[in-house]
């Protein structure tokens, strides 16, 4: 399940994913959010939180991350991972390249300094 963080700026849009990440949850939620901010705000800063309820993503969820990144691959101006799965945070240092914003692996004890850099 991913469900959107309110009470951030809106050219933020922070969500937290629990339980199991599914295709649906990218295409019902995660999509149509990341659309909204980008068509308002030409650019898109990316809080997404992988916390302790989190337990993966089904292969669907991730193809679905693959190509909203790369269909948007200028507008990222930050993104911001906070996890301790230590595939997540490897593969978003590997690939955080690619992005032409900037991107930021925190741990889930440094959620409010990921939200603090995110907001900078």
């Amino acid at each position: 399940m991913i469900e959107i963080i309110p009470n951030l700026p809106k050219n933020v849009l922070a969500v937290s994913a629990k339980g199991r990440v599914t295709a649906e949850d990218y295409e019902s939620v995660l999509i149509p959010a990341v659309e909204a901010k980008i068509k308002e705000h030409g650019k898109i800063r990316l809080l997404y939180h992988l916390g302790d309820e989190f337990t993966g993503f089904e292969a669907g969820a991730m193809w679905d991350d693959a190509k909203v990144g790369l269909k948007h691959l200028t507008a990222w101006e930050k993104v911001a991972v906070v996890t301790d799965v230590d595939w997540v945070r490897s593969l978003t240092k590997l690939f955080g390249f690619v992005m032409h914003g900037r991107v930021k692996v925190f741990e889930n004890n440094q959620l409010s300094e990921a939200e603090d850099w995110i907001k900078s």
